[in-house]
């Protein structure tokens, strides 16, 4: 999925305490019709988390009939790209010929390697009735040795998805291991991500099997180290802390994070790399027409920006 990222990283404000390195408050983007995202990272003062390095929420939206969201064909490079829905639905196109259709509690993990494009459209099913959008888009970089794979689409239907029950809490494992539970989806680094729905007073540890994470607030409110985290927000924890987490009302948060990929990161439109020179080849290359057709979607995409 494309949002248009910003160039530069997006600013928010920020606290810190002990176990917290740093909060932070996305700036929202309204992309029109109400439909809001509000970005998490790359931020001014973080750019990653493990491998995690875009990181958007979208909506709850709600769409009347008719309408619906149109993602136009688009490139990605040196990247995974995971598509995890809590309402709605979308259809996935890619350059594979893969065509998929992801409702909530399904992962769409796409590894655009060597170059792939995509697009993500409401079905004309869906937009005949329409109905509520919500999510969350995000990119892990790739290790260096792995930027320039052969790209992939793998789908996982929801109940392949690991659930682990605690008391008052619903843990799904998206990807990594953790819970004494292991994801099937097959990231080529460690890495964590997992969805928290809490009851009242539930409190759970922030697995602690790899060395970077961050908790996001989706809605209610949590409580980590003593200070309260709102929706819209996300607590980036010092290495080696491990906090309960406890919430404040009925809560859904998501915890992500991992492994660094290694060596520095840029990261530019919807390009990732560990080389300025590859993001800049990608950019001629979409603009020359190089990358190749969406099956089904090739008459409309979205151009590089200027």
């Amino acid at each position: 999925m494309s949002w248009l990222p910003d160039k530069d990283p997006v600013l928010g404000d920020t606290k810190s305490c002990d176990a917290l390195e740093l909060v932070i408050v996305p700036r929202t983007r309204d992309l029109g019709d109400g439909f809001a995202v509000r970005r998490a990272l790359p931020h001014g003062r973080r750019q990653m988390v493990g491998p995690f390095i875009f990181f958007d929420h979208f909506g709850p939206v709600e769409f009347a009939p008719g309408s619906g969201i149109d993602v136009r064909p688009h490139p990605h490079v040196a990247l995974a790209a995971i598509t995890y829905l809590f309402e709605g639905e979308l259809v996935h196109r890619d350059s594979l010929g893969c065509m998929q259709v992801i409702r909530p509690g399904e992962v769409n993990w796409m590894l655009a390697g060597a170059g792939i494009v995509h697009s993500e459209r409401s079905s004309p099913e869906w937009r005949r009735h329409g109905g509520r959008m919500h999510g969350i888009q995000s990119w892990v970089a790739l290790p260096v040795a792995d930027e320039e794979r052969a790209p992939r689409f793998d789908h996982h239907a929801a109940i392949r998805i690991p659930i682990i029950q605690r008391p008052g809490a619903r843990l799904r494992l998206i990807s990594g291991a953790a819970f004494g539970a292991s994801s099937p989806v097959a990231a080529l680094s460690p890495t964590l991500y997992v969805d928290a729905m809490l009851d009242v007073g539930a409190a759970v540890p922030i697995p602690d099997e790899v060395p970077e994470r961050a908790l996001y607030v989706v809605e209610g409110a949590i409580e980590c180290d003593g200070q309260t985290l709102s929706p819209g927000t996300m607590a980036v924890l010092r290495p080696g802390a491990a906090p309960l987490v406890r919430a404040l009302t009925r809560a859904h948060a998501m915890v992500i994070g991992g492994a660094p990929p290694g060596g520095e990161r840029y990261i530019e439109w919807n390009f990732v790399a560990s080389s300025r020179e590859r993001i800049e080849r990608a950019k001629r290359d979409w603009k020359k027409g190089r990358f190749p057709k969406v099956p089904g979607d090739e008459i409309e995409f979205i151009p590089l920006p200027d």
